[in-house]
């Protein structure tokens, strides 16, 4: 399954789900884990870097944490910063501003061609996002939480490494379930609108 395809079928689960759960009532989503591959094929605009990475992101509307894991090496030039951008208008395609810290994630190695991440992240302090991201979503720590998780599970949220040769990004990966997580996905998603509407409220 290509990249498109399994966003597409992302989104379509995910509208299916909100119509058939939106009529339950809202549902509390369960955590959810995303993955991402990151190249300089996938930045936008693409580059020629040979260098490479994955991610894995675990949001958590429960205990309101994002855990985010990253493995990367072979950059052409030393990391400046990392975060999550979100939320772009098409399901894994374009460009969005950063929502998670700037200007880099907390800890995230700096000034290496290679390295490995793990931090989890509290989703109920202002601290954890960009301050344009939470003016744009309600204002709150906890309506922030619930755009970017709606744009996590949605497609429309990825996760980039930005170099001082590719101050715009030199390797990138929009992040999704495994193919094999779509039904929770189609849960989580339709808890994430329930949720996202009652904390705007």
């Amino acid at each position: 399954m290509t990249r498109k395809s399994m966003c597409a079928s992302m989104a379509a689960a995910g509208a299916v789900a909100m119509t058939v759960l939106g009529a339950v009532g809202p549902a509390s989503a369960a955590p959810i884990t995303l993955y991402a591959t990151l190249t300089g094929a996938a930045e936008s605009p693409p580059n020629a870097s040979p260098g490479s990475g994955e991610a894995v992101v675990t949001f958590d509307d429960e205990a309101d944490t994002l855990r985010v894991r990253v493995s990367f090496r072979g950059l052409l030039a030393p990391v400046t910063a990392s975060h999550i951008h979100c939320c772009t208008a098409v399901a894994g395609e374009g460009t969005a501003g950063v929502a998670t810290q700037t200007p880099t994630f907390t800890g995230f190695p700096s000034g290496v061609l290679a390295g490995e991440y793990d931090r989890t992240f509290d989703l109920g302090s202002l601290l954890s996002y960009r301050p344009g991201f939470v003016t744009a979503n309600g204002g709150s720590a906890a309506s922030a939480e619930a755009a970017l998780g709606l744009g996590l599970v949605s497609g429309g949220a990825y996760l980039n490494i930005h170099t001082s040769l590719f101050p715009g990004g030199e390797i990138r990966g929009f992040l999704v379930p495994e193919p094999a997580s779509f039904a929770l996905f189609g849960a989580g998603l339709a808890g994430l609108a329930a949720l996202r509407r009652r904390r705007a409220a």
